[in-house]
């Protein structure tokens, strides 16, 4: 999910607000809290995934895996 160009849909966008204010309540009423806060130190606090492992005591690939799914279930919820 890090910034690659896509150049696959060329139909009307929504403005960029819209789009963020669709974020922002699919991360807040649809992640779970531990999908929260691992995608929030991923991409906002700019943790690596070593990081948020050793911060919680647990594996990175369970680390890896949270964050995977966050990303599909945002991207489901925003495909629509």
């Amino acid at each position: 999910m890090k910034n690659t160009p896509y150049e696959g849909y060329k139909g009307i966008r929504l403005p960029k607000q819209v789009q963020l204010q669709r974020v922002q309540r699919v991360i807040e009423e649809e992640l779970t809290p531990l999908q929260k806060e691992t995608l929030l130190a991923y991409y906002f606090q700019e943790q690596t995934i070593p990081e948020i492992a050793a911060d919680r005591g647990v594996n990175k690939s369970t680390v890896s895996r949270t964050l995977r799914r966050a990303e599909e279930k945002l991207r489901r919820y925003l495909r629509y």
